[in-house]
């Protein structure tokens, strides 16, 4: 299943799965450092699951949210 951009803002970054089941979240902290989220739905064919790293780069914190969304991509 695909994934698309539900929000992108000076604030957040944010992945919808196709199924409406899985989010991936991208977030500034006040410290300049940047939050990557997993949250999959309790619903979901795969599995509940929910995940939260710090990283101190953005480039960092987008390649974790890439690899989720790789690692939770559902064939249709």
């Amino acid at each position: 299943m695909a994934w698309s951009l539900k929000r992108e803002d000076a604030t957040i970054t944010e992945w919808e799965r196709s199924d409406g089941y899985a989010t991936v979240r991208l977030r500034e902290r006040g410290d300049g450092r940047f939050v990557a989220r997993l949250d999959v739905m309790e619903q979901a064919v795969d599995d509940r699951a929910y995940d939260r790293v710090v990283l101190d780069e953005r480039a960092a914190a987008e390649e974790r949210a890439a690899a989720w969304r790789e690692e939770r991509d559902l064939d249709d």
